[in-house]
């Protein structure tokens, strides 16, 4: 019995490997998939493979680590995002609220991105903060040839230079707010991409309910208020944390008017092309970014799809 018992785990994690590996694999060739290829893999294996995912996750990653040829920092981004996925797939196990589990993932994500700059910039004997500098200085200096060899204007590219040691100030230290910020968008393609997951694998795990009439909490706009407060009146470091707090919190917010705009677009019965057109829009339409943002942000004020109505009724 014992043996049957440990040919069923063998052929359990064989398997495992193969979905995984096929994952990984096509993220190396296709390294624009990455995003949802890996999360979503590491999603499968912590729902599907049960008491066997760890082990699955631990092969998986030395996996990544063998097609990175060597341990760079792409093997901790990598292992990252897959990582990503298999704290979504524990926190689907778990029943967590969506908010956690959004922050659970996140957090996850970050501390390999953090473990990997640490590794990777201690391997060139330079602080985490000094190696952020110089990369951000060689990308700023080959935008600026860049703009030089692309004909722009004269007057563009020397006010891009005047302002130079400025923008590589700013931009470095508003770099961990847009590392949340687009592993939270991350985190949200995932999510939408779940239940297609699970229909496919037909497997039961996910238990949010529909997304589109999801809300933020509500004190959250408060921190959005006091961030617009610090902008206006503060100076130079409260000014740099101020926008990182806005960047993390317009994020949030354009999760929430997204569900907006999902939720009238089912309540009218919109057909599937051309909500993709619509959709394709606003994702390329900075303007309607924007007008998304503030839909999520009054949301909590005009609730525009008046879901406390709907529930007393």
């Amino acid at each position: 019995m014992p043996q049957m018992d440990n040919g069923k785990a063998a052929r359990t994690i064989t398997f495992g490997l193969l979905v995984t590996g096929i994952a990984v694999i096509a993220s190396n060739f296709l390294p624009f998939i990455c995003f949802l290829a890996l999360p979503q893999a590491g999603l499968f294996t912590r729902v599907r493979f049960g008491k066997h995912s760890t082990t699955i996750c631990v092969a998986t990653i030395i996996l990544i680590a063998i097609l990175s040829n060597a341990i760079l920092i792409d093997t901790f981004f990598l292992s990252g995002l897959f990582l990503l996925g298999y704290a979504m797939g524990e926190s689907f196990n778990r029943k967590l609220p969506v908010e956690i589990m959004v922050i659970f993932s996140v957090l996850v994500a970050l501390t390999a991105y953090l473990f990997g700059l640490f590794f990777y910039s201690s391997q060139l004997n330079l602080g985490m903060f000094a190696f952020v500098n110089e990369q951000v200085l060689k990308n700023l200096e080959l935008t600026l040839k860049l703009y030089e060899n692309m004909g722009m204007s004269m007057e563009s590219i020397k006010m891009f230079s005047d302002n130079f040691d400025r923008i590589q100030y700013d931009l470095v230290r508003l770099i961990p707010a847009i590392v949340i910020s687009l592993t939270l968008v991350m985190v949200w393609l995932n999510l939408l991409l779940s239940k297609t997951l699970e229909a496919r694998s037909r497997l039961n795990f996910y238990h949010f309910g529909p997304l589109n009439q999801w809300k933020a909490p509500e004190y959250l706009v408060w921190f959005a208020i006091g961030c617009g407060i610090l902008l206006i009146f503060s100076g130079n470091g409260l000014r740099l944390l101020s926008v990182s707090g806005l960047l993390i919190l317009m994020t949030v917010y354009f999760f929430q008017g997204i569900a907006i705009v999902s939720f009238y677009f089912e309540k009218k019965k919109f057909p599937r092309f051309l909500k993709i057109f619509m959709y394709s829009i606003i994702a390329v339409q900075q303007i309607l970014l924007f007008f998304i943002i503030g839909l999520g942000f009054f949301d909590m004020w005009m609730n525009f799809r008046k879901l406390e109505q709907k529930e007393t009724n």
